[in-house]
């Protein structure tokens, strides 16, 4: 008797597929760090990205990508992808194959390459627009509120903790619109760290203990709080959204992408509701949590984490990518 394939299961068997989507896409924008071009170093990790989900079993859409498809001729939201099996499963993609441009261009740190997978359904389909944001660690689950004054939130964490305000280090966007943000939380005493790039990267460190980081606060792009959800997601944290600085034609638009109430305080789970979220992110330049690509004589060497929320699993992922070549040593 004929045997049918197996079909993947979302939970276990992609988790390697797309590991190795991040790695290909980190690995090629990787080569082009600190060349100062940072169309080129996203064009690359573009490229590896799309080239590799191709060959992952599944019947796979994009919702967050590059762009819309005028817009984005690589990664478009809406295109289809993988191997299109008659027996794959059907998957919602977010991507974003390089966070941090700049950071990649100019050599510094928290360039990542990052993917979020669900059943079809399980990824909020934002708009290219702005989100307000507060994350946080599973200490300080359901304490703050996008709506509270920034001191009240900070006290509120650092109860949550058992310290003091001042203990505190909080991430920002180094951007002018956050200057009355900033200006708030010195008022209350926390510290910040400001950063030039790189929000999923912050949100991960935020729900991360032991990283020296306990919230990221303020506004960074919509899509990039979808990807941040599904990690906080797997990483049991906490974290509110709120869509802003969207355009008239993209509110119209909103109601088809399942948005009803532009208004709205998106909680974690609302924004990555899915129940088989699969994310994986791979370092391209150094990091606080992801060590950045390194390449050696004999191959590539590759930091990445893999988190699958159904079953509860977060790894830490060391490989070496050897040259297939005789007589080749793997070095530690």
């Amino acid at each position: 008797m004929e045997t049918k394939p197996a079909i993947p299961s979302i939970e276990s068997d992609l988790a390697l597929e797309f590991l190795q989507v991040v790695e290909e896409a980190a690995i090629e924008s990787a080569k082009t760090m600190g060349q100062g071009d940072r169309m080129r170093a996203d064009h690359v990790a573009t490229e590896a990205m799309r080239r590799t989900m191709h060959s992952v079993r599944m019947r796979g859409t994009i919702v967050i990508g590059e762009g819309e498809r005028d817009e984005a001729p690589m990664l478009y939201i809406g295109e289809r992808v993988g191997r299109m099996g008659e027996s794959d499963p059907e998957i919602d993609i977010a991507v974003d194959p390089l966070e941090g441009t700049n950071l990649c261009a100019t050599g510094s740190p928290g360039a990542i390459t990052v993917l979020a997978a669900s059943e079809h359904g399980g990824l909020l389909h934002a708009p290219d627009c702005y989100m307000e944001k507060i994350i946080v660690g599973s200490p300080c689950r359901g304490v703050v509120h996008l709506d509270r004054p920034v001191e009240e939130n900070l006290k509120a964490i650092a109860t949550a903790l058992d310290r003091d305000v001042e203990d505190l280090v909080i991430i920002v966007l180094d951007r002018p619109r956050h200057e009355n943000l900033i200006a708030d939380i010195r008022a209350a005493g926390a510290r910040i760290r400001l950063i030039s790039d790189g929000d999923v990267a912050a949100g991960i460190a935020a729900a991360v203990r032991g990283t020296g980081v306990h919230a990221v606060i303020g506004t960074g792009g919509a899509p990039e709080g979808v990807l941040t959800a599904a990690a906080i997601r797997c990483l049991n944290g906490y974290m509110e959204g709120r869509l802003v600085g969207y355009t008239p034609q993209q509110e119209e638009r909103m109601s088809g992408m399942g948005i009803k109430d532009v208004k709205r305080i998106y909680r974690a789970d609302e924004l990555a509701p899915g129940k088989n979220i699969i994310f994986a992110a791979t370092g391209v330049t150094e990091g606080s949590l992801l060590k950045g690509v390194r390449f050696f004589g004999e191959g590539v060497r590759t930091s990445s984490l893999v988190m699958k929320l159904n079953i509860g699993k977060v790894r830490f992922i060391d490989t070496i990518h050897l040259d297939r070549k005789p007589n080749v040593e793997v070095r530690f």
